[in-house]
């Protein structure tokens, strides 16, 4: 099985690199941006650009590490209104032969993920993707948007108060 090509595929070719690093300036088009909006399920996606750097290590792994700058806009999960917000982080991942993978319990803190290489090329624009897809707020709220606490059902509305008096006990 093959797999779809990324919405914001930017190719290194393990080629281009030598004993230098290797660095890259990327920003998806307005295509891309919109791709990936659909992909992660956001509002819009107004900027989504990164700083890259690729350096050669020994043992035949590759270091990535990163700077990306998002603006971005998500839907509140109470007011279903657009909560607009912004992401810059850094981050490192660590790809080579699926026979260097440390394993996660031998990673520490600080050490970058590790990465199965698999080709002969690196998709740093996909690496960018998936590091903006977890910076993403997971709950995004409007700002005031609250709970209204009066709505919840209480213990004698709820779901298994018809069961509880069929059965002749009280809901709790």
């Amino acid at each position: 099985m093959t797999r779809a090509a990324s919405e914001f595929s930017r190719i290194v070719p393990l080629t281009r690199l030598g004993a230098d690093p290797f660095r890259q300036e990327i920003a998806a088009t307005e295509t891309e941006r919109a791709a990936l909006a659909r992909r992660f399920e956001l509002v819009s996606l107004d900027r989504l650009s990164a700083s890259v750097e690729l350096v050669r290590e020994g043992g035949g792994t590759i270091l990535l590490r990163a700077e990306f700058d998002a603006a971005f806009a998500q839907t509140c999960i109470v007011t279903l209104d657009p909560v607009p917000g912004t992401a810059r982080e850094n981050f490192a991942l660590r790809y080579g032969p699926p026979e260097a993978d440390p394993g996660d319990a031998a990673l520490g803190d600080d050490e970058p993920a590790f990465e199965p290489l698999t080709g002969d090329a690196i998709d740093i624009g996909e690496a960018v993707a998936q590091e903006f897809s977890l910076a993403l707020p997971p709950f995004p709220r409007a700002e005031g948007a609250v709970v209204d606490e009066a709505a919840e059902a209480s213990p004698a509305e709820g779901p298994f108060a018809a069961l509880a008096r069929l059965t002749g006990r009280k809901p709790q």
